[in-house]
């Protein structure tokens, strides 16, 4: 449960304003507080923190007088914000429009309230969130990487995320284009669940074409979430910022491709200043989206080339979990991303002229193989590898073997 019902604090009674809110919200009064903390203009997550430790409550802080809230030093228009119950009024504008988006909203005081997410040093204090609140909770690792990937990349991503989500871990990740998106799939592939963590309000997703992954996500048990208001655009200085959920709801961060300056380094800081472990699968020293992973790998992070190599540095408890999961479950299938379906004579004739890191383009597989076989042959082999998932389509026509 994301709530609890109306409750006030001991020894204290809500404001006219705030009960007269409090009366017509479906969030327990503690949360509606919390919210109202969040949406104050000049606060923020570390200063809303602050108030409360020094008032004892969030439903204290709504109760102070202007005096004794400028007294804490904040910015004027945040005092007056929450003297005045504006505040308040927007914590109910904001309610209505989550329950139209069909949003939960928990606080940091909230027992479900992801437990690792609340030891870092900045957590939200409100989140926003759709699907499965108690799988907020569960173990998981997150994946990030460019929004720009090789085909190499981003089989190495769905692959993993496939291998370690079949095997309980949650896929944490952005669902950004590239890396971000692959890791997602991977998940769904697997039939296990994943975690998608916005730049933007949970209303609104960003890039417009994963709109399909998010409802397939939500589908199969999935969580999106957000600590960004209702209809929140994509801006630029908001990705940055929801990186340190990402890596703080993680038991590690698993880095596939990242070129010199990307965010991805912002996640890789976030997680390191957090305490959690940094992993990096290994790239080609030649291409610029390797630079991220392997100066990590030089710098101390975990080299990964399979999931195994995840798995052994997990947590012993983290591990224990899973190992109990699994026996509650069928058993996955072993370390691979597609099942082999044993391809006919022209597909294997296909996948031994493809490359998992090197496009082909559609004409190049009719020139070479010209003597062998027709033209319609080559377009019904490709199409049946591309259902197997044995071989990826690019645009413009160009095929890569997927891993």
């Amino acid at each position: 449960m994301a709530d609890t019902p109306l409750t006030t604090s001991p020894g204290t009674a809500p404001t006219a304003a705030a009960a007269s809110v409090a009366a017509r919200s479906p969030l327990s009064h503690e949360t509606l507080c919390w919210l109202a903390l969040a949406l104050t203009e000049g606060l923020g997550p570390s200063r809303a923190r602050k108030l409360i430790e020094h008032f004892g409550t969030a439903d204290r802080v709504l109760q102070a007088s202007l005096t004794e809230l400028e007294a804490t030093g904040m910015r004027a228009v945040s005092a007056q914000s929450l003297a005045i119950g504006k505040s308040l009024e927007l914590a109910q504008d904001e309610t209505a429009r989550a329950a139209q988006a069909g949003a939960a909203i928990i606080s940091l005081s909230a027992p479900d309230y992801p437990a690792r997410l609340r030891e870092i040093y900045d957590p939200p204090v409100i989140l926003f969130v759709k699907g499965s609140v108690e799988l907020l909770s569960k173990p998981g690792i997150a994946m990030v990487g460019t929004r720009h990937p090789t085909p190499y990349g981003t089989g190495m991503a769905e692959r993993l995320a496939t291998d370690l989500a079949s095997r309980g871990l949650v896929i944490i990740s952005g669902m950004a284009r590239g890396i971000d998106t692959a890791s997602h799939r991977g998940a769904i592939t697997a039939k296990g669940k994943t975690v998608a963590v916005l730049g933007t309000g949970i209303d609104i997703l960003y890039p417009k074409e994963n709109t399909r992954l998010a409802e397939q996500i939500l589908s199969l048990g999935g969580t999106i979430i957000s600590e960004f208001p209702i209809g929140t655009s994509p801006q630029p200085q908001n990705f940055p910022i929801r990186n340190r959920i990402i890596s703080g709801m993680s038991a590690g961060v698993l880095v596939v491709e990242a070129a010199e300056y990307s965010g991805t380094r912002i996640t890789s800081r976030c997680a390191l200043e957090q305490n959690r472990d940094v992993y990096a699968v290994p790239g080609n020293v030649t291409n610029k989206n390797s630079w991220g992973p392997n100066t990590l790998i030089k710098q101390g992070a975990k080299l990964v080339a399979t999931w195994e190599d995840v798995w052994e540095e997990l947590p012993t408890d983290i591990q224990d979990v899973l190992r109990r999961t699994a026996n509650e479950s069928p058993a996955p299938d072993n370390a691979s991303l597609f099942p082999d379906d044993g391809p006919s004579p022209h597909e294997q004739k296909l996948l031994r002229l493809l490359k998992p890191d090197l496009s082909t383009h559609i004409d190049e597989l009719v020139e070479m193989l010209e003597n062998e076989m027709s033209s319609s042959e080559i377009f019904t082999a490709l199409f049946e590898l591309e259902l197997n998932g044995k071989v990826r389509q690019l645009p413009g026509k160009n095929f890569v073997k997927a891993f």
